[in-house]
């Protein structure tokens, strides 16, 4: 093996997927049998932390950086002018396998760019999956990303040997795809979406009959979506993820702000501030309908599509719905106290359960974990709440961000003072 030959594909191949973010803790429960390699029922695969707090890491890399596709805002764009490489199957397998043994990585995350055809493509990702499971009785995490008009047959052996699926949607409307991507179509990346969901429903059937029944895809489904790169508004963005949460049944929507890679009249020019701060708003928009019960229309609406930059979705809606407060925190139900900013589901349970035992005050409230400073606006406990008297003013807003704002006021003041000390320096 020339291993020159291959650091240089791999030192390609993973610097062409970073634009990729849907990956995540893997929910797989994939347990180690017949002495195989690895085992990831004891924990999720993720580029930050899995749900026990621990870091961990997987090989995240194109099959190959081709394709076939000339999308505008895809560094892989055919028209492109880049270095391109491809991996053959035994190398992404042998890549994976001496990774792993090296505890490098836990997992493999594999995409591709799009060569020949969508079947063409996908069977060598699946061949890539079987290759661990079958031959090298690797248990470890695995997810593929799903190649859009690939047939449902290959769909179907691609969730017997991957913890996660995941197809990208790419551009949040039909009319932002048509403009971008004319040679793509939504429904091409539904299609295996709705299999996908289909055949999930179809193993939790036939596994309440059958112990013995294999698998499917463990882990679920998951999307992408890329923010900024068209004109879409926070609202129709939204919508989107909750029409695929409620028909798809997906694990997770992912949200990318658009990094300006090409000159194209189309696109926001090369140098524009990639939206970080709109992408954080919408995952946190994107977590209160997951968690916290509230719709779709309830955090946006289309006389109101944008989500406000200054303070959280949360934060938002209770400044719009300022006649639902204050909340009563003795007796109200947890489908409100959960709608309060600065109080989350933990807390929200914890505080159902403590105020049986006696009357909470603001103190309890901090002890369980509630984050005060934002919460004392809008909610009423068993002693005096001082803070309640600006519940009505009209510069609410104004005072919060204050308030929030004092604790970062010059965080390395202490460090800075200490290097800038002469005394210290000599």
């Amino acid at each position: 093996m020339n291993y020159d030959k291959l650091k240089d594909k791999l030192e390609i191949l993973a610097d062409a997927a970073k634009y990729d973010v849907s990956c995540s803790s893997s929910g797989g429960n994939r347990k180690n049998t017949n002495k195989g390699l690895g085992d990831s029922s004891a924990s999720g695969i993720c580029h930050t932390y899995t749900e026990d707090g621990r870091c961990v890491s997987l090989l995240k890399i194109l099959l190959t950086n081709f394709c076939i596709y000339d999308c505008a805002y895809c560094v892989t764009r055919k028209s492109n002018d880049i270095q391109r490489a491809a991996f053959t199957v035994e190398e992404v397998v042998d890549l994976t396998i001496n990774f792993y043994r090296r505890n490098y990585i836990e997992g493999l995350f594999l995409s591709s760019g799009i060569f020949k055809n969508a079947d063409y493509t996908m069977e060598r990702l699946v061949r890539v999956a079987k290759k661990l499971r079958l031959e090298h009785k690797f248990n470890g995490y695995i997810h593929l990303k799903s190649i859009p008009g690939a047939s449902d047959e290959l769909m179907r052996e691609a969730g017997l040997y991957a913890d996660r699926l995941s197809m990208n949607l790419e551009i949040p409307t039909e009319s932002g795809l048509k403009l971008l991507a004319p040679d793509k179509n939504h429904q091409d990346m539904i299609n295996p979406m709705k299999f996908v969901k289909n055949e999930l429903i179809q193993y939790k059937e036939e596994k309440k009959k059958f112990k013995s029944t294999p698998k499917f895809a463990p882990a679920g489904q998951s999307t992408q979506v890329i923010v900024g790169a068209t004109q879409e508004n926070d609202f129709q963005i939204i919508q989107v993820a909750d029409h695929f949460y409620n028909n798809f049944n997906l694990k997770r929507v992912y949200y990318s702000g658009y990094v300006p890679i090409s000159n194209d009249a189309r696109l926001p020019a090369i140098g524009a501030q990639v939206p970080l701060v709109r992408e954080n708003r919408l995952y946190q928009a994107d977590w209160l309908m997951r968690f916290y019960g509230f719709k779709a229309n309830e955090i946006l609406a289309k006389d109101n599509p944008f989500l406000d930059l200054e303070v959280d979705p949360k934060m938002g809606w209770a400044l719009r719905n300022i006649t639902q407060f204050p909340v009563i925190i003795q007796n109200a139900p947890l489908e409100m106290i959960l709608r309060v900013p600065g109080i989350g589901v933990k807390s929200a349970h914890k505080i159902v359960h403590a105020r049986r035992f006696q009357n909470l005050t603001l103190e309890h409230l901090k002890k369980i974990g509630v984050s005060v400073n934002r919460a004392r606006y809008f909610i009423s406990v068993s002693n005096e709440n001082t803070h309640l008297k600006f519940l009505n003013a009209l510069n609410l807003k104004e005072i919060i961000l204050t308030d929030m704002k004092s604790k970062f006021e010059k965080p390395f003041s202490n460090q800075t003072s200490l290097l800038n000390d002469t005394t210290f320096l000599r």
